[in-house]
């Protein structure tokens, strides 16, 4: 697949290297050509120089053929806009902006344009909400036998009781992070667009629970 970065600093850096070795084609965005010295000599990928938030730069990187776009730059701003002609103007769907201020992470999330803050970064993270579907583990048990992992939830459940996804797929949502909080599901807890959910359940379970995560929910 292909994907489109703009930002190569550390992170942009790491992430354009990561994809690369996982086989996947990456083209990368800089205002300065000094900067694509952190690919090194081995990158095999696009160098593009440029804002990435102008439309002419994203085309010649390839966003039209985009499966993901991430914006890892230094400015926030230039980092949503960026991210917001990427969704809107191209249709990339998969798409993760870094932002410096947490506070303005709600805002961003209610645009659509899922958001780390830098306190928070990595580009391990950058590669969790970018890559297709696959189910991100964040803690395990010390028998390595139950974990939670934050699994992708097709956009047909959103309406839907939280508690149906616990049933469907055999384990307990741990939490769900809305809005860049975290939330403790009640009862009446309904999945919202946008919602991050972090199941708890046995490592065995994970494949399946992907594969049904991954469908649209059955017609009551």
């Amino acid at each position: 697949m292909h994907f489109v970065i703009m930002g190569c600093g550390r992170v942009g850096a790491s992430l354009a290297r990561a994809l690369e070795r996982a086989g996947h084609e990456v083209a990368i965005i800089d205002q300065d050509e000094s900067a694509f010295r952190r690919l090194g000599a081995s990158f095999e990928g696009r160098r593009v120089v440029g804002l990435g938030f102008d439309r002419d730069t994203l085309r010649e990187a390839g966003i039209a053929d985009a499966y993901a776009f991430a914006a890892v730059s230094s400015g926030d701003n230039s980092n949503i806009l960026a991210a917001r002609v990427a969704r809107e103007k191209f249709g990339v769907e998969n798409v993760v902006a870094r932002i410096y201020d947490p506070g303005r992470a709600e805002i961003y999330q209610r645009l659509g344009i899922p958001t780390v803050a830098t306190v928070k970064w990595t580009s391990d993270q950058v590669l969790r909400r970018l890559l297709p579907q696959g189910h991100v583990p964040e803690f395990t048990d010390p028998s390595g036998r139950v974990v939670i992992a934050e699994m992708p939830v097709n956009a047909g459940w959103v309406g839907r009781r939280v508690f149906d996804l616990e049933e469907i797929v055999g384990g307990r949502v741990a939490f769900v992070t809305r809005l860049g909080e975290g939330l403790i599901p009640t009862g009446d807890t309904v999945h919202q667009d946008g919602d991050l959910v972090h199941f708890a359940l046995d490592r065995a379970r994970l494949a399946e629970a992907e594969r049904i995560l991954d469908a649209a929910p059955p017609a009551n």
